[in-house]
């Protein structure tokens, strides 16, 4: 084989090598949960330290109406949704300081993984029997049929349509065209059932309405507690007057005098 055929043959045995390396490769740190960061104490802090004034910033911005709250956007990533992504992030953080928003790949289903993975296998095997069709085919005891003639009188043709039919194969198999929206682990805007990205205003009127559930609950709880308290006060001062009238009634002279 001539060098321009060795390139060919080799450029797919190459990706189909990364790709395998990038399947086994350990997955990247995940990201900082947010309030979980120790910032030193005022008394060991230099006045003209930029970290101190940076900590300070950071924890003034974590106190607000998103705080406590987080937000997942699994999205495809292969689909080029990040940059969507990153506008709702921003959006996002802007409106509710404090909230944590968490950007994720959603991938594919198993079978449409698996079968992305094999794709370079496809291209490699059909390259190579393209190539050395000759020794192969009589191995299996077969004669190689009409159409093999036809590819190879235009092999690099024939090479070049495989591997671009290969990659939007890959392409389209690893693709899940998701872009869901997830508050707090509860799912609030789903494009596969939607078929349609959310608007701004909508993934902010839906984010809002969660934290207003949220607080309204809370305010709930903080009132029943309160109740709860104000009832039981009640009923000790009420024990207590009894008890009181009881001994007077039993020891008249006691109290009397």
């Amino acid at each position: 084989m001539d060098r321009v055929q060795l390139v060919l043959l080799g450029l797919p045995i190459l990706l189909f090598c990364s790709d395998l390396v990038t399947l086994f490769a350990p997955q990247p740190p995940s990201a900082p949960q947010p309030n979980q960061q120790q910032h030193p104490s005022s008394d060991g802090v230099l006045p003209d330290d930029p970290s101190a004034a940076d900590a300070f910033v950071q924890e003034a911005h974590v106190d607000g109406p998103g705080s406590g709250t987080t937000v997942d956007l699994k999205f495809c990533a292969s689909c080029s949704y990040r940059g969507n992504a990153m506008t709702m992030k921003r959006m996002l953080e802007t409106s509710f300081p404090g909230i944590h928003v968490i950007l994720e790949n959603y991938p594919p289903p198993f079978p449409k993984r698996a079968l992305s993975k094999a794709v370079p296998l496809l291209q490699v095997g059909a390259m190579a029997t393209l190539m050395a069709g000759d020794q192969i085919f009589p191995r299996f005891g077969m004669v190689p049929p009409p159409w093999y003639y036809s590819l190879r009188a235009n092999r690099f043709g024939t090479m070049a349509s495989i591997w671009l039919f290969g990659n939007f194969a890959q392409s389209f198999l690893q693709s899940s065209g998701a872009f869901e929206v997830y508050c707090n682990g509860q799912l609030v805007f789903s494009k596969l059932s939607e078929q349609r990205f959310p608007s701004e205003l909508e993934l902010q009127e839906l984010i809002g309405n969660r934290l207003q559930d949220t607080k309204f609950g809370e305010n709930q709880d903080s009132e029943f507690g309160e109740n709860l308290d104000s009832q039981s006060v009640d009923n000790l001062d009420f024990q207590s007057g009894e008890n009181l009238e009881s001994q007077v009634e039993e020891n008249p002279e006691k109290v009397s005098s």
